[in-house]
């Protein structure tokens, strides 16, 4: 039985595909928003699911880290990577010199944020649920609209491609992570996100946390915050490392990392994410 796997719909975003490039068999489920997505795991409805968490251009998507942090108790299984095109898009015979709103998921259009600014100032830009549905709401508008979607939605719904590669920087990539009840076994080619927070801020805490990983050899590739929620200025530390959660030296850091903060929250160990090699 082919394998179910959510990712953030309708069908034409980029989320979708990665759903394919990571399962070419599975059976795709869209749905309108990344807490919808990890819910269908959740209540059984896929088996995993699938969500961009990180942009080359943009940073990390907000959406998933706090979702990740607060509101589900999934895990991270998988980390793929894909180059993004952003694509302009139109209704037939639609000129640019005519357009007066555009739409397109937030990430998009910021993504895109030079481009619009040097050729369409003053255009009002709309926010969409996804760069799919931002093509229908295109094609709805009452007024001369645009969007900002892919090749694929631009088949999938009619539209005509105004300008290609529009996004701001050449190399731009977003990371997608795949959820599921589970995490990955070990592979030898591991890494492991968390998050931990303090109850009381203090001098040397977040140093002598991180000294730990340090002290035993741990590379980190990546180290953000996010607010707790709880009150101004206090914050929840986001951490990739090498290595997987039942590796000896991982256990170790993480079992002193717990001594010294209030909370810790293991998303997940993973095999990491290679690129293709070139021939």
């Amino acid at each position: 039985m082919p394998k179910r796997l959510a990712y953030l719909g309708p069908a034409g975003t980029n989320t979708e595909q990665a759903a394919a490039t990571y399962d070419p068999g599975a059976t795709r489920l869209p749905f309108d928003s990344i807490p919808a997505v990890a819910s269908a795991v959740e209540e059984g409805k896929a088996d995993e699911a699938i969500v961009p968490i990180e942009n080359s251009l943009e940073g990390s998507v907000t959406f998933t880290l706090d979702l990740l942090i607060h509101e589900s108790s999934l895990f991270i299984r998988h980390e793929l990577v894909l180059p993004i095109h952003h694509y302009l898009l139109g209704g037939p015979g639609v000129e640019t010199g005519a357009i007066e709103v555009i739409y397109s998921h937030p990430q998009a259009l910021a993504q895109c944020r030079s481009f619009l600014s040097k050729r369409f100032s003053g255009v009002d830009l709309v926010a969409s649920l996804s760069t799919a549905t931002a093509v229908e709401e295109m094609q709805r508008s009452e007024r001369v609209a645009a969007a900002i979607g892919t090749s694929r939605g631009a088949e999938l719904y009619g539209a005509e491609v105004l300008a290609r590669s529009i996004e701001d920087g050449a190399n731009n990539e977003t990371r997608f992570v795949v959820l599921a009840p589970t995490d990955h076994d070990r592979t030898g080619e591991d890494k492991t996100s968390i998050c931990f927070s303090y109850d009381q801020d203090s001098p040397g805490s977040l140093h002598g946390t991180l000294g730990e990983f340090a002290r035993l050899g741990i590379n980190l590739t990546k180290i953000e915050s996010r607010p707790t929620r709880e009150s101004l200025g206090r914050y929840i530390f986001l951490v990739d490392l090498e290595g997987h959660r039942e590796d000896g030296k991982v256990v170790e850091a993480l079992e002193r990392t717990r001594e010294r903060v209030s909370m810790l929250k293991v998303f997940g160990s993973y095999p990491r994410y290679r690129a293709p090699t070139r021939e």
